[in-house]
């Protein structure tokens, strides 16, 4: 059975890394029809839009996308890219999972983290409502709603039954904004009253942020909104090594894209030095999305065998290969 995915290349070291995982995905396998899709800084120009039509056309007939950073051009008003494919594809949760790589060292190299943050993806501050009510004066519209709320919460405890987690701690600022995550809570405890079996708590995002830091072991599925939710993973990905090796999914109800969250560091681009780590691992999720966990858990080992291994690493994780080098060995660890 072939599966079509489309390829968003990127920009910067994002062809680079994209081209890594498309090789990768390849050795395990699994029959994929790639179906490129180029999107960069000149298209968006070109074109006048964040998300030209040649990417929706591919996504609609894929359903599923593989894409590596592109850089959002910061003149001319232009959406970012990822809240352009988020709210056209209604890819309504942002999942994130953040597990210690064995044989990386970083400040908390002596614990076992494995959590996995699921971000509420369409609504919040996001939403993009501002007005300048008079010279200097601006306001922004939290929009929370239940449908939202609900969709996201679900997704979460769903994951967890299926995966065989325990724990699902939502995260707010109920305190404060007591309308709209008040109204984000009582749907989490709704839907947390459905599934015993699992420990639900609730936490105020500034504590949680307090104890990731302190003791980040104790979290397995954390339940966020919008703003809160990408703040806390970018804040969790730097326990475990940062954005270069954590990977990421947007889901939706028919569609998927599963990227790499970190930039497309221009500055590196073309050296042939950039870690493919995140953009793999991500590839390795959208492989259990399409039913390929075997192919899914050898690529998963096979990056994390290199790591242990402690060779042929790239220099952002201390090591002195580039990235076909990364890619060759990770290969050669599938075998």
């Amino acid at each position: 059975m072939s599966h079509k995915v489309t390829l968003i290349p990127g920009d910067g070291i994002g062809p680079e890394v994209s081209g890594a995982a498309r090789r990768a995905v390849d050795a395990t396998g699994v029959k994929i029809d790639w179906e490129t899709a180029e999107l960069n800084p000149e298209i968006i120009a070109k074109t006048g839009q964040s998300l030209p039509q040649h990417v929706i056309e591919s996504l609609e007939r894929t359903g599923i996308g593989l894409k590596a950073p592109v850089t959002t051009p910061v003149a001319g008003g232009y959406t970012s890219v990822n809240v352009a494919l988020r709210k056209r594809l209604d890819l309504y949760a942002n999942v994130r999972p953040v597990r210690s790589i064995p044989g990386l060292v970083t400040r908390f190299s002596d614990v076992k983290i494995d959590m996995v943050i699921f971000r509420e993806n369409t609504e919040d501050l996001y939403s993009g409502l501002e007005h300048e009510v008079i010279p200097d004066v601006v306001t922004s519209l939290k929009v929370i709603t239940r449908a939202a709320s609900v969709r996201i919460a679900e997704t979460a405890f769903r994951y967890a039954i299926s995966n065989g987690r325990k724990k699902v701690a939502a995260i707010h600022k109920a305190n404060i904004m007591k309308l709209a995550d008040g109204l984000f809570l009582r749907c989490c405890r709704e839907i947390a009253q459905r599934h015993p079996e699992i420990d639900y708590r609730e936490l105020i995002v500034d504590n949680a942020s307090m104890q990731l830091v302190i003791r980040p072991e104790q979290f397995d599925i954390l339940l966020l909104p919008n703003l809160y939710g990408d703040i806390v993973s970018d804040l969790a990905a730097g326990l475990v090594g940062g954005l270069g090796v954590v990977p990421g999914a947007n889901l939706g109800e028919n569609h998927a894209v599963f990227e790499a969250v970190h930039g497309s560091a221009p500055d590196i681009a073309g050296k042939g030095i950039a870690n493919p780590t995140a953009m793999m691992l991500s590839a390795a999720m959208m492989l259990v999305h399409l039913r390929e966990q075997a192919a899914a858990d050898l690529l998963q080992a096979a990056v994390e065998k290199i790591y242990s291994a402690k060779l042929h690493l790239t220099p952002d994780v201390g090591g002195s290969a580039g990235t076909q080098e990364f890619t060759d060995a990770v290969i050669a660890a599938m075998c």
